[in-house]
């Protein structure tokens, strides 16, 4: 696996490099690049405070039954988890996922049924709507909203929240590597801005302690 997040604080300003990652594969870390750069308050424990938060990406895509999703109207004041992955990824996508399952099911069925979690794909060509019904109840909750549809407009719509993403590549092995940013940008119900970043290293702990801050739009 190949992956680094790179974040410097200075007084209340940091600049936080979000990388591509390349999940279950090996080499050096030159083919991790800087994709955005995003002024954030000092990192404290898990959670990044983002200073600007973004704008929920304009994403019309299709769900797992597939039916159009447009994720804007569709989480519009609601609490919501955004994560761009892919489900043939052997190691961080599944454990992302199975952490945030842990910590939303630690939290009363109210809040449960408020939070949202939407994984969209990375590797549309191999994840189907098909695919990713039978895969995200197991790797995450029957609860989560998985999405696919064509890779430009995945692409795009990861870059409008500062997550690189680039066309699956079949290595010499034969393997196949979807190389993408690994951050779980949180969403705020009051304001509809995406003002917490959480990396790859986030437990399970982490989330179950920030979600119901979350929830109600509050800073973790």
């Amino acid at each position: 696996m190949r992956k680094k997040t790179v974040l410097t604080a200075a007084a209340l300003t940091a600049v936080a490099a979000l990388t591509l990652s390349a999940c279950g594969s090996g080499g050096d870390d030159s083919a991790s690049k800087p994709v955005a750069d995003v002024s954030a308050q000092p990192k404290t424990k898990a959670a990044t405070v983002l200073d600007k938060p973004f704008e929920k990406p304009d994403l019309v895509l299709e769900d797992t039954e597939g039916k159009k999703y447009d994720f804007r109207e569709e989480t519009k004041g609601k609490p919501t988890l955004i994560y761009f992955g892919y489900t043939h990824c052997p190691d961080v996508c599944p454990l992302t996922m199975s952490n945030i399952a842990i910590a939303r099911k630690a939290l009363p069925k109210a809040d449960q049924d408020k939070l949202q979690v939407v994984f969209i794909t990375t590797d549309p060509e191999r994840d189907t709507s098909a695919e990713l019904a039978k895969w995200l109840p197991s790797a995450g909750d029957p609860s989560f909203v998985g999405l696919t549809g064509d890779f430009p407009t995945i692409q795009a719509g990861a870059r409008q929240v500062g997550i690189g993403i680039e066309p699956a590549t079949k290595e010499k092995d034969g393997s196949v590597v979807s190389m993408h940013g690994a951050q779980v940008i949180a969403f705020s119900p009051k304001t509809d801005g995406g003002y917490v970043l959480y990396g790859e290293d986030t437990t399970a702990d982490d989330y179950t302690k920030d979600l119901p801050k979350l929830i109600k739009g509050e800073t973790p």
